[in-house]
């Protein structure tokens, strides 16, 4: 997964193809890697981390009813807290779009999902003067 820092487009599209080849035949394992890969390296650059983080989606997206459901559980947690960190930190430089896409997610009469009401928070801490 080192690789996914390559300046190469096209190595790190080669990398995400093979995490969610692999993803195909042992999805809790690959999951469960990338996981402990983006915890162990949590200064990884933005751009990098999206590259796991859509693999992951993918895995998970195509193996859902094969996946255990605590290992579903706790990917699902984990993934969302890093989508939401991209966010926050992609709004650090274009708050007004990332606002946009949040405030999407506020409908009249629905209670908002935990993670969007974070990324709100968060976006406003991060960029507060």
């Amino acid at each position: 997964m080192d690789a996914t820092t390559d300046k190469d487009l096209l190595v790190q599209e080669q990398i995400y193809n093979a995490l969610c080849y692999l993803g195909e035949s042992e999805p809790e394992e690959i999951l469960n890697s990338c996981d402990e890969y983006l915890r162990q390296h949590d200064k990884l650059a933005y751009p990098h981390r999206v590259i796991i983080l859509k693999a992951m989606e993918t895995v998970v997206r195509n193996n859902i009813s094969l996946l255990d459901k605590s290992t579903a559980k706790e990917v699902i947690r984990d993934w969302q807290q890093a989508a939401s960190n991209v966010l926050v930190a992609v709004g650090q430089r274009f708050i007004n779009k990332v606002m946009e896409e949040v405030l999407t997610k506020f409908q009249p009469g629905i209670l908002p999902h935990y993670f969007v009401l974070q990324t709100f928070a968060n976006l406003s801490v991060s960029n507060g003067e």
